[in-house]
């Protein structure tokens, strides 16, 4: 069967970016997926603008204090006001994910922004300090479509990943362990691909990396270990830089990170002999990721059609699919934190070191039935009357103050109140014929054919005019089982 450009370019925005916008209908059936691609590459090849949210009181507590000074300070703090600190921070971090998301929707750079997405999976991290969550979050989104050598060195020495893979505990004479082990098992090689005297020798090469206040990386010489160390066969006097040089040597490093692209990018299946050939050319180019995705997303193989369809919507894809379908202004933002939970994946708080498994871990009997109902949520003001479970792994063992026993984000902001702007979207569709309009609306809002018939749709849709059947037809589509599918 010879697939059209508009399907292929449907899948490719899925895939490349947060699925098609608005003002992409009318382009989609034009231009070849190539041309697409081309665009989708000049868009994201400019240099990401710097996301500040960090709140004004606690950038007066770390302006001007160096180190000493601000540990006396934080220690002579009252109970309330180090509780005040902890709130700015959490409301921050809070704000860096609705500030994120809302650039999934909007960017043109859909590119960048998917690739810094993996990343924030690849490299995922928990930490309460915003000025350290919003310098890791640059390092992805900078380097999302340059080179994984600079990234991984940069994120390995950010703030964010030494403070929660504990190194700023690793001194010479009491080596830890963890950021070693987390670095090979889940940044390189994989798990099964070193030993565990590889971890402990690579550990030693780490001993003294920690990080300042302000998130700058700090080499404490004394705590460093300059002894001998012996890692995947070879031995000098190596320094974390050394060892993380020595892990992008082994092809393993190449083959498990394009494996993860794959399953991620293509298909939960991975094909060996297409990730073995894309792992090569990977490894040959010095892992530049920007040839790495050129190579996935240029490829007939990549448009076949068990490719297409066959992955479940993450549940940022579906919360940011639909507004970029559906723009909307929302009286509400915070209801998508609380969304974010509902669903299992909330930006900034990965369930633990190895991020979200994906693929059918994100359905479930109740979280189906809650992402069918989003559309039907987003059009009304019905409170998302969902009590998500308190995942204290997630959480760290917090709740929002006040909430009691219920989870953080319940309540209020639970409510999507959302201005759907329906002009363009409408628009697009009034020279389809009233007989085909299910069709054509199902055929830009799915990419496999629904197994509820045209009759059905019309049956629960809205026949009072032609914009109101529109309407609450897409309202309909979206919330079949098809459209979790991309």
């Amino acid at each position: 069967m010879v697939l059209g450009n508009h399907l292929k370019n449907q899948h490719l925005m899925w895939r490349a970016g947060f699925g098609p916008s608005v003002e992409q209908l009318a382009d989609l059936p034009e231009i070849s997926p190539i041309q697409l691609y081309k665009a989708l590459q000049k868009a994201s090849s400019k240099k990401p603008e710097y996301i500040d949210v960090a709140d004004d009181f606690l950038k007066g507590l770390w302006a001007g204090i160096d180190e000493v000074g601000r540990q006396e300070k934080i220690k002579d703090m009252k109970d309330e006001d180090r509780k005040k600190v902890q709130q700015k921070q959490r409301e921050s971090v809070r704000s860096l994910n609705l500030n994120w998301l809302n650039v999934f929707i909007n960017t043109d750079a859909q590119l960048r922004e998917k690739m810094a997405f993996f990343w924030h999976g690849h490299f995922a991290c928990r930490n309460l300090n915003v000025f350290y969550q919003q310098g890791l979050l640059d390092v992805l989104r900078r380097n999302a479509l340059g080179s994984f050598r600079d990234m991984l060195h940069e994120v390995s020495k950010s703030a964010a990943m030494l403070n929660f893979l504990n190194n700023q505990q690793n001194r010479k004479d009491h080596p830890n362990e963890n950021f070693a082990r987390e670095v090979m098992e889940l940044f390189t090689l994989g798990r099964g691909n070193y030993t565990e005297n590889d971890i402990k020798e690579a550990a030693r090469a780490f001993t003294g990396w920690t990080a300042g206040l302000k998130g700058e990386f700090i080499f404490r010489q004394r705590q460093h270990d300059y002894g001998t160390k012996t890692i995947l066969g070879k031995t000098g006097n190596y320094n974390g830089d050394e060892v993380l040089d020595i892990l992008l040597s082994q092809k393993q490093t190449a083959k498990f990170i394009t494996q993860k692209i794959y399953k991620f990018f293509v298909n939960d299946k991975p094909d060996d002999e297409k990730v073995n050939w894309l792992a090569d050319r990977f490894y040959n180019s010095t892992y530049d990721v920007g040839k790495l995705m050129e190579d996935i997303f240029t490829n007939d193989w990549f448009y076949d059609e068990k490719n297409i369809g066959c992955k479940i919507k993450s549940p940022i894809e579906l919360i940011a699919g639909i507004q970029r379908m559906l723009p909307m202004e929302l009286e509400n933002p915070e209801s998508m934190t609380f969304l974010q939970r509902a669903l299992g994946q909330m930006l900034f708080y990965p369930p633990n070191v190895a991020g979200w498994p994906g693929g059918k871990t994100w359905i479930d009997s109740s979280s189906l039935m809650l992402r069918m109902r989003i559309p039907q949520l987003i059009n009304d003001v019905d409170e998302l009357n969902v009590k998500v479970k308190d995942d204290d792994d997630q959480m760290m063992g917090r709740k929002s103050p006040g909430d009691g026993a219920k989870p953080m984000g319940y309540g209020k902001r639970s409510v999507i109140k959302a201005n759907i702007d329906w002009k363009q979207y409408i628009g697009h569709f009034e020279k389809i014929q009233k007989e085909q309009l299910i069709g054509s609306l199902a055929s830009n809002l799915l990419q496999t054919k629904s197994t509820f018939s045209n009759e059905l749709i019309k049956h629960y849709a809205d026949a009072g005019s032609r914009e109101s059947f529109i309407r609450s037809a897409t309202l309909q589509l979206m919330s079949t089982p098809e459209y979790q599918l991309c």
